[in-house]
């Protein structure tokens, strides 16, 4: 199946990373697990700070499903056990040791034992796959189209071969769909397994947007996703009983120093990525003569979270964004040209020479940054939502039923269908600067709570 996006928008983000890879993998000593991450997990705390743990070993499990866990990514001894508000849990430290070895004898299946199955995630709602429910379908993509987003094939490029073990191990729990770019000509020799072609701008890279096109969620229905590095990984462990959840994230953005990829685990310390790429070494310190801010971004600039330079990648996160924070004072601020702001709506002069790219006159050098350009106002109807949302959906509509909490009205308007990152476009170029994708994601998780009442 070729499927081919023409509603969306590519962002002209600057800092786009080398096709170099440094590896970090056996260099980063502390890692860390954070429940924080995952949708809907209640965790239970299976392990105490100086108890030693073998890659793969239980330090959190899911309270309402006990079968459901976070396992160490790394050999060593629980370091650190980070709590928040409430004594929340957020992380759990483990501080790496080559004596405790990951590997796992015996047969080997891809169930709930696993300590790859909290890969897998479930839509609607994005929770760990619940291993009770039939997914009538699982979909991998090979096409990330997010800003500074990696190059998945290039990432996988010295894995494919347990690339393919891990799809035939899904294939035995359900049909899967892999999506690749364009241009891409992937081969998999297994029963269950499906191929389409994939073009577009963001977000056709999204998973979201490639299951609306190949097979919509509907009411009652549910179909699983992972990340395609994952699926790597779960192949490897099945081989080999080794436990190794690697990720080779690109590294990119504005205000990072030299922009590439790093090979790196799950969980992984920022710190040795940080120190190499900020351009300001006193960090988080201003830089003297100036503000030298820096938003350090674990995941997308669209829908990542803002992490500390010695901070831990996210859970299922396989990009770092550095990015300037813009708290400096602009003179006029939008009265001014604003031939370097990339604009969607036209508000500035770079809006009319987005459209003249086309005719082969060069882009403006953007410059970017996390400012907002505007405080929070009223919800206003624009109609600018539909030109990058290329869902058959109505995206107006949906985020007020989500807003005002009719519940019905979002059911009817297809909110199964989605996920908070399917609307990062929206809130990117919403003029009322609303958290849109805070408001999905709460309705999201209300329905959820509601299912499981």
């Amino acid at each position: 199946m070729n499927i081919k996006i023409n509603k969306g928008l590519d962002i002209p983000l600057g800092g786009k990373p080398e096709r170099r890879v440094v590896d970090l993998r056996h260099s980063a000593t502390r890692y860390a697990v954070r429940p924080v991450d995952v949708v809907g997990f209640t965790p239970r705390l299976l392990v105490a700070e100086g108890d030693s743990v073998a890659a793969g070993t239980p330090l959190v499990a899911d309270k309402r499903d006990p079968r459901l866990f976070l396992p160490a990514p790394v050999g060593g001894k629980v370091a650190a056990i980070v709590r928040g508000e409430k004594r929340k849990l957020l992380e759990v430290v483990v501080e790496r040791s080559g004596a405790l070895s990951a590997e796992n004898g015996g047969t080997r299946r891809l169930d709930a034992d696993s300590p790859c199955w909290w890969m897998l995630r479930e839509r609607p709602f994005g929770t760990i796959a619940c291993p009770d429910h039939k997914p009538k379908g699982i979909f991998i993509s090979l096409l990330d189209t997010n800003p500074l987003a990696p190059d998945v094939l290039f990432a996988l490029r010295d894995r494919m071969h347990d690339f393919e073990a891990g799809l035939a191990a899904l294939a035995a729990l359900a049909p899967v769909h892999v999506c690749q770019p364009a241009g891409a000509d992937l081969k998999v020799n297994c029963a269950g397994v499906s191929v389409h072609t994939v073009e577009g701008p963001h977000p056709a890279g999204n998973i979201g947007t490639q299951i609306a096109a190949i097979s919509p969620i509907n009411k009652g229905e549910c179909v699983w996703t992972a990340l395609a590095q994952d699926v790597a990984t779960m192949g490897h462990w099945l081989a080999t009983g080794l436990y190794e959840p690697e990720r080779t994230v690109s590294v990119g953005g504005p205000a990072a120093r030299s922009p590439h990829y790093y090979r790196v685990l799950c969980g992984s310390s920022l710190s040795l990525v940080s120190q190499a790429q900020l351009i300001n070494p006193a960090y988080p310190q201003p830089a003297e003569g100036g503000s030298g801010h820096t938003r350090i971004v674990s995941g997308s600039a669209l829908g990542g979270s803002a992490t500390q330079a010695d901070g831990h990648l996210g859970m299922y996160d396989q990009q770092l964004t550095f990015l300037p924070e813009g708290d400096q004072y602009e003179f006029m601020g939008w009265l001014m040209p604003g031939l370097d702001k990339f604009s969607f709506s036209q508000t500035f002069l770079s809006g009319f020479l987005r459209h003249a790219e086309k005719l082969g006159v060069p882009s403006p050098a953007y410059r970017f940054n996390t400012n907002t350009h505007g405080s929070v106002r009223p919800f206003l109807f624009t109609g600018n939502f539909e030109r990058v949302f290329p869902f058959d959906i109505y995206p107006m509509q949906l985020i007020k039923a989500c807003m005002v909490g009719d519940m019905e009205l979002q059911e009817q308007l297809g909110i199964y269908e989605v996920e908070p990152e399917d609307f990062a476009l929206c809130e990117f170029i919403d003029p009322s600067k609303t958290d849109i994708q805070t408001v999905i994601r709460e309705a999201l998780e209300a329905l959820r709570k509601e299912a499981i009442a």
